[in-house]
């Protein structure tokens, strides 16, 4: 590996860790932090400076009343772009969600509330499901999650993201867009709705005994991605089946 390579390298590395250490505990981390918990061959002066470096080029950011960083939404973009890796669902998460959806599968409607149902309570965060057609119909499940962020302390914030989920014209706007990918991932400011700046939206089309629509959740920027991802994935190609 180049000397270029190691060091960017290492840079991937610790913002991997920032952004995963944020999502799990909400807390800015700092270099001590990352330091003691993980084997880095690298010293301490060296974790802050990569820390400092990031943050200049735009991937973290500090409150000001604390040294630790946390991602910015240009952080996340390359940490969902490069860095993350899709975690496995369980069996038993598979089988749950097998079952759930299995005894439905002759009754098209009760099968998307259903699937909604299962997404949300796996991911604990808002699901929307669309299905295409005259009427556009439109599944919602766990709004109530959008109160449940724990660096949202906005209320009327919070009222905003709610009030855009009661519109159906708004959450049509939000689902159907182009989807160059098999899963797409809104974050934060790339969102077309700016009372949602602190959301991101991961989505996925699925086609089903001719039936056709969007599947997506919606949580915060501090988002499980992975896990998202690996269920939004599963969940898709089991309509699809």
């Amino acid at each position: 590996m180049s000397k270029q390579s190691d060091i960017q390298a290492r840079k991937d590395r610790i913002l991997a860790i920032v952004v995963n250490q944020y999502i799990r505990h909400t807390v800015p981390v700092g270099s001590q932090s990352i330091t003691d918990e993980f084997r880095l061959d690298v010293s301490p002066a060296t974790v802050r400076n990569i820390l400092a470096e990031l943050e200049e080029e735009g991937y973290l950011t500090h409150p000001h009343t604390s040294a630790g960083r946390l991602p910015t939404t240009q952080g996340y973009r390359y940490y969902v772009d490069h860095l993350m890796n899709q975690i496995q669902l369980l069996e038993e998460e598979k089988r749950r969600i097998e079952s759930e959806c299995h005894q439905y599968k002759h009754q098209l409607e009760m099968l998307m509330e259903k699937t909604s149902q299962v997404l949300s309570d796996l991911t604990h965060y808002t699901t929307i499901i669309t299905i295409d057609g005259s009427d556009n119909k439109i599944i919602l499940k766990g709004t109530s999650y959008v109160v449940e962020y724990p660096e949202q302390s906005d209320i009327l914030k919070i009222q905003a993201i709610l009030r855009i989920l009661e519109e159906k014209e708004n959450l049509l706007n939000l689902i159907n867009r182009d989807l160059e990918n098999k899963i797409n991932i809104y974050i934060g400011s790339e969102l077309p709705l700016k009372e949602m700046d602190s959301c991101s939206l991961a989505v996925s089309s699925f086609e089903a005994h001719g039936i056709s629509g969007r599947i997506a959740v919606l949580g915060p920027t501090r988002m499980k991605y992975e896990r998202v991802v690996s269920a939004l994935d599963y969940i898709s190609e089991l309509l699809s089946r």
